[in-house]
């Protein structure tokens, strides 16, 4: 186990996306992790799919049963801007986590090296600039199967990091009871749910997961207007209002209290200081994988995929 310290500030960058651009992202990603840094953070955390962009409204030529040379064209330039690993963007996100001293934990388009399946990836830096791990999405809502792959679920992992024990799940996989488990399971402290979803069912499922899993939780969106995207685009969109995500990041306690945010109808970061003691306390009288738990009615019998096609 790492060294704790039990007091630490956590920065969420409530980010406008440079849509289809991942050169200007990343500009972004520097520019938004220097002021959470200055401000104290020691852990920065960005949306779903910030480079190169969640691509609200776009269907990609796509209905059931056709396909359109259009819908490839578009697709092809997210697929051009998405993030190899390894690869360039991943260096340059590790020079910024550590010329910043933050972990950085940022959601991303990635492109499989191997073929041309795009996953939507959360990567987590250290800060040391190294890349300590990520998360591919194990369940894309809806039309995002269109564009992304689904996860293998071998890397629903929780890193036992100074800062405390820390892991995700992206948008609706917090929606996935057994997902979260996993995640309980390992004793995570510091949950992390970059977003897409800016409802306030959303805000809601935040809150629910901070009281079950009695940790806190960290939901960070983005926003995002029709402007931003590329204007070759803007005529397709299927979007009826110029904003198109308003936001609402927060920070949720183990007992469900929102101690910061949340953040609408704006960019922003927001600064919030936590207390690792609290996620202790509020297992007092609530411990989802403790005493809370009855394993003789109840069988979780989770196990990692290794890749081998195995049992």
């Amino acid at each position: 186990m790492s060294k704790r310290t039990k007091n630490i500030k956590v920065g969420i960058a409530q980010a406008e996306p440079a849509l289809f651009d991942l050169e200007a992202g990343l500009a972004k990603v520097a520019s938004y992790t220097k002021e959470m840094a200055g401000k104290g953070a020691s852990l920065a955390l960005f949306p779903e799919a910030y480079l190169p962009g969640y691509p609200w409204g776009m269907g990609f030529g796509t209905v059931v049963g056709n396909r359109s040379p259009t819908g490839r064209d578009q697709w092809l330039l997210y697929w051009e801007n998405a993030v190899e690993l390894p690869g360039p963007a991943v260096d340059q996100l590790g020079t910024i986590a550590r010329s910043n001293n933050v972990y950085l934990v940022i959601g991303v388009i990635e492109k499989d090296r191997m073929g041309g399946t795009l996953f939507c990836t959360i990567l987590y830096f250290s800060p040391t600039g190294a890349l300590i791990g990520k998360h591919r999405k194990i369940k894309p809502t809806a039309a995002e199967r269109i564009i992304w792959g689904e996860g293998a679920g071998d890397d629903l992992t929780v890193y036992d990091l100074p800062i405390g024990r820390i892991g995700g799940l992206i948008c609706w996989e917090n929606y996935m009871p057994l997902a979260r488990y996993a995640l309980y399971e390992q004793g995570v402290q510091i949950y992390l749910a970059p977003t897409a979803d800016q409802r306030p069912s959303w805000q809601a499922t935040m809150k629910h997961i901070a009281c079950e899993g009695r940790c806190f939780v960290i939901g960070c969106n983005q926003y995002v207007t029709k402007s931003m995207f590329p204007e070759a685009f803007r005529g397709e969109l299927r979007l009826p209002n110029e904003v198109v995500c308003r936001g609402g990041s927060l920070v949720v306690s183990p007992l469900g209290n929102v101690v910061a945010g949340p953040l609408y109808d704006q960019a922003g970061v927001l600064i919030a200081e936590l207390n690792l003691d609290e996620v202790a306390k509020g297992k007092m009288d609530f411990d989802v994988i403790g005493h809370y738990a009855r394993p003789d009615i109840f069988q979780y019998n989770y196990k990692k995929y290794d890749g081998s096609g195995k049992e």
